[in-house]
């Protein structure tokens, strides 16, 4: 999949997109469904992306963000989507200010992907967000990139489709490819804050890795068995919620 096979590309906010891709295949011959559920980094929009958002018909935007991450770059208000928040611990920005080689900043984000499996507020707001995507679409969900929290989100409801992991983690890694010039000006206000020496030590909290997603997936294993164990006890979810997700991200026709 590239950025060429997307409906909609935004330019205020480059890592959104279609939770189902061009309409990934499953492991036994459906398709994701489209325009159900899209996936975003934060809505700071354009004028032009605006329109392009109001025009899809969202019911719902799902903030995935801290307070603080809200307070500092409230959404754009979307006219007939509800706003709704569910608190998922991301990156924590107060040891990201402390990161002075890779190595440390791999190490916090395998943590901050255990996080999403072992910590019981983000299992409770997963479980929350989950729900609230069951009552049907279209709906958008988001985290401040895009990548961490939102990527998990996405990585588990494409399995949920039925989605073969390759795939799953092909698109996981479509971030680091649509997010190339939001990311260089990042990278730009490191270099420009702390000196252009200090920007390799945080590039791991810029980007994703397949050991991320591993890392959230052994967390899993250890804790629940299997990712259906972990979305039935970790994040709460009911028979009837599974069916109505399932159901609704597959096209079978």
């Amino acid at each position: 999949m590239t950025a060429n096979d997307e409906i909609l590309r935004l330019a205020s906010a480059d890592n959104f997109r279609d939770v189902a891709g061009p309409g990934y295949r499953t492991t036994d011959g459906a398709k994701v469904r489209r325009g159900v559920l899209y996936r975003s980094n934060e809505l700071q929009l354009t004028e032009a992306d605006h329109g392009a958002v109001a025009g899809l018909g969202l019911v719902a935007i799902c903030d995935l963000r801290t307070r603080p991450e809200i307070d500092r770059h409230p959404d754009a208000e979307i006219a007939g989507a509800a706003w709704l928040h569910f608190d998922v611990s991301g990156i924590p920005m107060d040891e990201v200010a402390g990161l002075r080689d890779r190595c440390s900043a791999t190490d916090l984000m395998g943590r901050v992907y255990r996080g999403f499996v072992e910590v019981e507020s983000s299992r409770a707001a997963l479980g929350a967000l989950f729900r609230q995507l069951a009552r049907g679409g279209p709906q958008l969900f988001h985290c401040s990139a895009g990548k961490d929290r939102t990527g998990w989100a996405a990585a588990l409801l494409l399995h949920l489709a039925g989605v073969d992991d390759a795939t799953i983690e092909d698109d996981y890694l479509l971030t680091n490819d649509l997010t190339v010039e939001s990311r260089a000006r990042v990278e730009a206000e490191i270099a420009a804050a702390l000196g252009a020496e200090h920007v390799a030590a945080f590039e791991p909290t810029l980007v994703v890795d397949p050991e991320y997603l591993r890392s959230a997936y052994a967390a899993v294993t250890t804790a629940y068995g299997d990712r259906a164990t972990y979305l039935r006890e970790g994040l709460g979810l009911d028979d009837a919620t599974v069916a109505a997700l399932r159901s609704m991200l597959r096209d079978e026709g």
